[in-house]
């Protein structure tokens, strides 16, 4: 069986990169025909480094990610997917992948073709929303998810709401060899004649040795042949951020409390069979972690693997390692219950002879060939499970289901009695910010939509709300302001031509939906007056806005002729800058492509369907070809991002990508599929809505099912994580109109088949 592994691996001094070379020696020792020299599998590396060739990595290394580049995971999946490998394994820790927590790994693995397994070494009891986010992900791409306790297993099923059935447990696997009778260690200076406390693992202040070192007094006052012995470098990025003050730090402290001469320093990186040896030859073995919070500890799991007598901070690992007297516990930072423990099983042998008898008969179980056979069965289940999955896949059908439910929560939130807030901290109204016409407009949209959906009494009395916010806001000559402050305040005196044509929108779908005569006049009222103000639009957003508007308008009024002269005059320019602008390899209005995209082909959708202009149809059907080409072309949607806008021969900027693009090519889609009647929209529709629940770049839902509103964007590292009206009001636009979709090809596809039984 041939295995892609993805990892960090040596030569970087990582213990992540120890794990997983053991793990491919581990399976190969399983297949002995393929020989010793991991011809089994080969491995994709993690390195922090900008120069892929700065590690001296073995043969088996065929790709290297540099963890800050996104690019490099993408053509990571696409090797993976053309090697010959059977089966992908994972190592996961937050801090060895790129992007906030690590977000960059969710690109690969959503490429990936193979089945997965993914190995967490990290499981957080209190993650962040996109740690979070990042293990669901995970957990959704990968066949099986390996852990190493029980603890484990339940945060993944009570925290992150992981299926039981996905989730395996497959303890730290051990060296597979024992100490020689004749250990070569004893020899040594520091251990001869000594009885030795021992501590190995890279060094950094998280690990707690300084609670050993206040201990020693006590215990050297009872054992003064003790030698407290500290084995390993200090971690990579210690010495890159403080140099080695940690570890001047310790030897700083033994001296204040006399016990130097019991402490020792072995500053280098030792082999499995030198690292067996020195724990075979210690008394006692320490681990004083600070806190609970450590899922896995491989440190304590090969300790217990040669047989040595354990003595560890209660952290979660060890509670689970070292039950059934295979070994001591005592409290985080308790260097007197520390001192009396060791200085109880130094005075009695017996029962120090029980606690490494114990664990080294524990220790059987988690040698490597033993948890390379695990693994390979584990494989071979997902491959089989990966399989069966493609198949159900395959004969599957869009399904509205996986739609979250509709909630007003977070609107509410965002509501008071003068509109709706433009921003938020996180899920929390951000009222400094104040309101804004353009959030009012859509959020009468988004009422009216769900009123009408589901008669909605929570939605049906947001209404007046924003309707009344539109009417604060219109001056004497029928033009509109933008902003408001929380303390009803002006701050402009003529708004945005965007926030105009967005108004107009909402108005006209307000006349030609209203459940409330008051509701179509007051809109009425406002619309008439402000129609002066048509003429005197210059850009293309704001008039594409307004034309949309005017189309919904005369949907109700179709009697309208000035109206409609007025349509026609607006779509023109339109249609003269895609004459201007428009060639061979460039389908669009302008010369670059910048926010709100859809917009444009959407306002000539609408505008063709009222006046059947042939030639704005057209033009929409190529602009929409055009912009699904380059935002749909992966699979999922990656609209332009606002970094730096989309020009003519320029590169396409994947970030920030922005809710406001989605819900304007799920809208597009929607008014192609009422006019033309394709499946095809539906489908495109879908997958542009998809984009809020994940189906993205970053691989990262923007849809957060506990406030109910939706992120504000996605950024290069991760999940802008602000949940304003815009984005959420587009995300609740894009559901209600992806269910309405949904009702209407039901109908039409049921009339069709009554047509042809006729």
């Amino acid at each position: 069986m041939k295995i892609a592994y993805i990892s960090t691996y040596p030569p970087r001094e990582c213990g992540i990169a120890t794990f997983n070379q053991n793990l491919m020696s581990a399976i190969s020792a399983n297949f002995p025909e393929q020989g010793t020299s991991l011809r089994g599998g080969f491995v994709v590396a993690l390195t922090d480094s900008e120069n892929r060739q700065e590690y001296e990595y073995p043969p088996e290394v065929k790709f290297v990610i540099r963890q800050d580049h996104q690019k490099d995971y993408i053509r990571a999946a696409n090797y993976i997917n053309t090697s010959d490998a059977e089966v992908c394994i994972m190592e996961h820790e937050f801090g060895i992948y790129g992007g906030e927590s690590g977000i960059y790994i969710l690109p690969l693995l959503n490429r990936l073709e193979k089945p997965l397994i993914s190995i967490l070494h990290t499981i957080l009891k209190d993650p962040s929303y996109v740690q979070r986010i990042i293990i669901r992900e995970i957990a959704g791409q990968s066949s099986k998810i390996i852990v190493m306790s029980q603890r484990a297993v339940e945060f993944l099923t009570t925290i992150y709401d992981i299926p039981a059935d996905k989730i395996q447990i497959i303890e730290h696997g051990v060296p597979n060899v024992d100490a020689p009778e004749e250990n070569p260690i004893n020899n040594l200076t520091t251990f001869k004649n000594r009885r030795v406390l021992l501590t190995f693992g890279l060094i950094s202040r998280n690990k707690g040795l300084e609670t050993v070192i206040r201990a020693l007094p006590k215990i050297v006052e009872t054992h003064p042949d003790v030698m407290y012995v500290v084995l390993g470098n200090t971690h990579p990025g210690v010495i890159k951020s403080s140099g080695e003050e940690y570890r001047d730090h310790l030897k700083s402290l033994a001296a204040q409390l006399n016990v130097s001469k019991h402490l020792s320093f072995i500053n280098k990186f030792v082999s499995e069979e030198e690292l067996v040896n020195y724990l075979s030859a210690a008394e006692v073995y320490v681990t004083p972690y600070l806190n609970e919070a450590q899922i896995t500890s491989g440190t304590l799991s090969y300790a217990i693997g040669a047989g040595a007598a354990v003595v560890s901070t209660p952290y979660w690992h060890a509670t689970e390692l070292l039950a059934d007297n295979r070994g001591r516990l005592f409290d985080f930072k308790n260097a007197e219950a520390l001192a009396d423990i060791v200085n109880d099983l130094l005075d009695h042998k017996s029962v120090l002879t029980e606690l490494k008898e114990n664990a080294y008969e524990y220790g059987l179980h988690l040698r490597w060939p033993v948890i390379g056979a695990e693994f390979i069965k584990a494989a071979q289940e997902a491959c089989a499970t990966h399989d069966l999955n493609a198949i159900i896949l395959n004969n599957s059908i869009v399904d509205p289901e996986i739609m979250p439910k509709f909630n007003l929560a977070h609107v509410l939130r965002l509501t008071d009695d003068t509109g709706i807030v433009q921003h938020a901290k996180y899920g929390i109204p951000n009222l400094k910010e104040g309101y804004c016409l353009d959030d009012n407009a859509r959020a009468l949209i988004m009422a009216l939509m769900a009123y009408q959906r589901s008669k909605s009494k929570e939605a049906f009395g947001l209404l007046p709300v924003y309707l009344s916010y539109i009417h604060y806001m219109q001056t004497e000559d029928g033009n509109f302001r933008n902003f408001l402050s929380f303390n009803r305040q002006y701050l402009d005196k003529v708004g945005s031509e965007d926030s105009f044509g967005r108004t107009i929108w909402a108005l006209g779908y307000l006349i030609g939906s209203a459940s409330s005569n008051s509701y179509r006049e007051f809109a009425l009222e406002i619309f008439h007056k402000s129609f002066i103000h048509f003429r005197a639009l210059k850009h293309l957003r704001g008039m594409a806005n307004t034309i949309i508007g005017i189309s919904l308008y005369l949907q109700a009024v179709p009697g309208d002729e000035g109206m409609v002269n007025e349509l026609v005059r607006l779509t023109q320019p339109l249609l003269d800058a895609f004459e201007v602008n428009q060639s061979e390899d460039w389908q669009w209005f302008e010369e670059k492509m910048t926010y709100d995209n859809a917009i444009l082909p959407l306002a000539l959708l609408h505008s063709s369907e009222i006046t059947g202009d042939e030639k704005a149809k057209d033009v929409a059907l190529k602009t929409m070809a055009f912009l699904d080409t380059l935002t749909l072309s992966n699979g999922y949607l990656s609209p332009v991002g606002n970094d730096g806008w989309y020009h003519k021969g320029g590169a396409f900027p994947v970030f920030d990508q922005q809710a406001i693009e989605t819900m304007a090519m799920v809208l597009m889609h929607f008014q192609a599929y009422q006019i033309f009647r394709k499946p095809k929209y539906i489908e495109k529709m879908f997958l542009c809505y998809r984009w809020f629940l994940g189906e993205n770049t970053l691989r990262a839902p923007l849809y957060d099912h506990e406030t109910k509103g939706c992120c504000d964007g996605l950024l290069p590292t991760g999940i802008n994580r602000n949940q304003g009206a815009e984005s959420t009001l587009a995300y609740l636009i894009s559901h209600l109109t992806v269910l309405k979709a949904f009702e209407l090809e039901y109908e039409y596809n049921k009339v069709t088949q009554l047509v042809e039984a006729v």
